[in-house]
């Protein structure tokens, strides 16, 4: 399995990007809001996050190996989940991707089936069982800062500020509350060792 794929930006597409890693030119799928970041970034140096895939049906005796691209390796997670939804399959959720992986995640945590179901791709049968699957499992896609990594440069996987959101919740704080504390403490640029110094440092800011 390819993980990631680096090299010269050499032609954006409308679904895909071609990127020139020597001595081969790849073509990579990419979402709408990827597609948009890279624009301008033809003929630069870009490193992206990977998923392959088999496309076709084996019965019909074509089968096209695939690459789809993303910014960050959080993304690339998003989507891997987004693909396990029942009825969803990986070319719906690449059209869904019209978004950052941030806004998605909030819809789904905050149900927001109405707006989920306007994505390209998603009608209000999908939404309602991506809601049902993935509410859950959104809090640390929700957590990301701008520029598509999770808070304090963490992978995705640390507990720390999903452990700290849950704390929040579990405090009082609503949902959507207890990700502002948590963005507006992080932007500081601070660096947190654990959930109790991350929680002390919310606090003395909200006094």
């Amino acid at each position: 399995m390819i993980v990631s794929i680096a090299g010269k930006l050499i032609q954006v597409g409308e679904i895909s990007v071609i990127i020139q890693a020597a001595p081969f030119d790849y073509e990579v799928y990419v979402g709408d809001f990827t597609r948009r970041q890279l624009q301008n970034q033809i003929g630069n140096e870009v490193r992206l996050h990977t998923l392959d895939y088999i496309e076709g049906n084996a019965q019909g005796g074509r089968l096209t190996p695939r690459l789809i691209g993303f910014s960050t390796l959080p993304e690339r997670q998003f989507f891997d989940l987004f693909c396990s939804v029942d009825g969803v399959g990986v070319k719906k959720a690449l059209r869904a991707m019209v978004r950052p992986v941030k806004e998605l995640a909030v819809l789904i945590e905050e149900q927001d089936a109405k707006t989920l179901s306007a994505l390209p791709g998603i009608g209000p049968a999908t939404s309602e069982k991506v809601i049902a699957k993935l509410r859950r499992k959104m809090p640390r896609f929700a957590l990301m800062v701008a520029g598509g990594e999770v808070a304090d440069a963490m992978q995705s996987e640390s507990p720390i500020v999903t452990d700290t959101y849950e704390a929040l919740v579990m405090l009082g704080h609503s949902e959507a509350d207890a990700r502002k504390l948590i963005d507006e403490t992080l932007a500081t640029g601070k660096k947190f060792k654990d959930t109790e110094s991350l929680l002390t440092a919310i606090y003395q800011r909200s006094k």
